[in-house]
């Protein structure tokens, strides 16, 4: 059957694999399995009981949950009878709370559980399109808080039920077939590292072209797959697509900080990260190889060397060799700990170091890099197993049927296709200032095209700053290169309209204290760590190594080592884990000012 619309994946899913699960998630501390009869049934329950409620076509519904098979059943629900799903990250501030769900005119929230609803509590009264409140997890106290915030509201399950007891098939039918692949699916707001979200309008045709764009990315004998990264960003929410569409088993991940332990029963072929996720996984692997003694600790490190050099383009006879070898005594170790069967990463967010590609491609789990934007649903380049569609360091091809150019005068990167958002809600001017008339998404990042066509990523235009001296620099390749180093879990360059570049480097507390304790150094806090003599010295040979790369005009002048955090939930990164630079400025303002003193 064709596919026009996303919730067609059901039906399709049903006669092409009807015997494997769609879902394996975690309830009440046992795996559960979902299978597609389920998944529909429940689906169209939950159909029902909108109708029933009064939602209709282009109502806006919103989700704020971590991922779980309801997030599907919700998603698919609305929908089937012509709302739109808006997905909410559950770590915003509540001024951001505040501006979507009043921009969009939210009829019905949707919640993962009552934490979740005492957290936007304070800002429902003011918010007088809200007619209900649901959530996912029963709760003794949602009733309490529903009634007190003069709201409908209840369990999923108790939506389930009102469904089952208000059949409307033959009128939610009726709406599907008049549903066309142009029509608004869902709407995504911006992650908002500047200013506040936008509300991204994305069509059935806009997501289901990047899924048949990418589908030809995994293996054919993939049947399982993991899935943790937030289904409320595109990127992941279109793979779980495509997982559906090629048949496979999503299991999803009790919580990032349950994914080493997920992994090992799921036994997953392939799953979705963002760079800092990989390498936080590096460090884990390097840590893992500090600590073992004698000839145990030499094989793993020339092991860890010789994947460093590994070339996708081909390799000697003898690099096959020692490959051979060494996987028979570390790289099986290492891939054993991801469950023995995974085999493929894709990366997404932003561009991966080359040497983290190389490494785990080495070691039998292949890097495959995609690019795109919330606007572009997301995908505009991806590797792929076309010819020359995997290049490391690139994004690689550009999808089958979408035109990439990048611009001779600024370098940055424009797009034209089906895959391109119909717009920003409700903002046709801010429309306008992305899409050109002739119907080209200007991305904000700059690139280059390579010989054999992959595209590569060079930064952005928004980020890049000119010194008071005439010359501009290119924040985020410095910070990915010093990013390579153990030493540095993050960085930010700054010097806009000052006469050089300087850093605030935040270390990785994690590597620093083992490599304070191998050498002697004991420290009673993180101050005193990023303080002490020795390893100021240390982090000086970091910064003139990574420098000696860059040209004067580029090269870090000043830096200070911080002792701070940067999360998502103190809201210095994004939910796809970028920092949030303006954010980063105001809240290290002192730090920053004396680098230029």
């Amino acid at each position: 059957m064709e596919i026009t619309r996303l919730f067609d994946l059901l039906q399709y899913r049903k006669e092409r694999q009807p015997e494997r699960a769609v879902f394996v998630a975690k309830y009440d501390g046992e795996w559960r399995k979902i299978f597609i009869d389920e998944y529909i049934e429940k689906v169209n329950k939950i159909s029902y009981a909108l109708l029933h409620l009064g939602i209709q076509r282009d109502d806006k519904v919103a989700v704020i949950s971590s991922n779980r098979p309801e997030w599907n059943y919700l998603d698919m629900a609305v929908q089937q009878i012509g709302a739109v799903l808006v997905p909410i990250y559950p770590t915003i501030s509540a001024d951001d709370y505040r501006f979507i769900l009043d921009n969009a005119e939210v009829k019905l929230i949707f919640l993962e559980n009552t934490d979740l609803l005492r957290k936007i509590k304070d800002i429902l009264p003011d918010m007088h399109h809200v007619e209900g409140i649901y959530t996912f997890k029963a709760s003794d106290t949602l009733q309490g808080i529903v009634d007190e915030l003069s709201l409908r509201g209840g369990t999923l399950s108790d939506l389930i039920a009102l469904g089952g007891e208000h059949s409307a098939a033959d009128r939610v039918e009726a709406i599907k077939a008049s549903i066309k692949p142009r029509d608004v699916a869902t709407m995504i707001y911006t992650s908002g590292t500047t200013g506040f979200p936008k509300g991204v309008m994305l069509c059935h045709e806009n997501i289901l072209t990047c899924v048949n764009g990418v589908k030809m990315t995994p293996k054919p004998y993939f049947t399982r797959a993991m899935s943790f990264l937030p289904l409320c960003h595109i990127y992941e929410r279109m793979m779980n697509y495509l997982y559906q569409f090629m048949g496979y088993e999503t299991y999803y991940a009790e919580s990032i900080a349950k994914v080493a332990e997920n992994v090992k029963y799921a036994r997953p072929y392939m799953m979705t990260a963002v760079p800092r996720f990989i390498e936080k996984m590096y460090d884990a692997i390097y840590r893992s190889g500090q600590k073992q003694k004698g000839i145990k600790k030499k094989i793993f490190f020339r092991a860890l060397n010789l994947a460093m050099d590994y070339d996708l383009d081909g390799t000697t006879f003898w690099y096959n060799c020692r490959r051979k070898f060494y996987d028979k005594l570390v790289y099986k170790k290492i891939r054993d700990t991801f469950g023995g069967c995974l085999e493929m990463f894709v990366s997404g967010g932003s561009a991966i170091q080359p040497r983290l590609a190389k490494f785990f491609t080495c070691v039998g789990m292949d890097i495959y890099e995609g690019y795109g934007l919330t606007e572009t649903s997301p995908v505009i380049a991806v590797s792929s197993a076309l010819p020359h569609g995997r290049k490391l360091g690139t994004a690689g091809l550009p999808l089958p049927g979408i035109e990439v150019k990048v611009l001779p005068e600024t370098n940055e990167i424009v797009c034209r296709g089906k895959n391109v958002m119909l717009g920003y809600y409700k903002a046709p001017e801010l429309t306008a200032q992305v899409i050109d008339s002739d119907g080209w998404l200007h991305t904000g990042d700059t690139g280059a095209f390579e010989p054999e066509g992959q595209l590569r990523i060079t930064g952005r235009t928004k980020t890049m700053f000119k010194t008071s001296m005439g010359k501009y620099v290119n924040p985020e390749v410095l910070e990915e290169k010093f990013k390579e180093s153990p030493f540095v879990l993050d960085m930010m360059v700054v010097g806009e309209n000052q006469k050089f570049a300087a850093a605030l480097i935040l270390p990785d507390f994690d590597f620093l204290k083992e490599w304070q304790e191998r050498h002697g150094i004991h420290c009673d806090s993180r101050d005193e760590m990023v303080t002490e003599p020795r390893t100021l010295a240390r982090y000086q040979r970091v910064v003139d190594k990574y420098n000696a790369l860059f040209g004067a005009t580029e090269q870090v002048k000043r830096y200070k080592i911080i002792n701070d955090t940067w999360t998502e939930a103190n809201g210095c990164m994004t939910p796809t884990l970028k920092i949030k630079r303006k954010v980063i400025e105001q809240r290290c303002k002192s730090e920053i000012e004396k680098l230029f003193e």
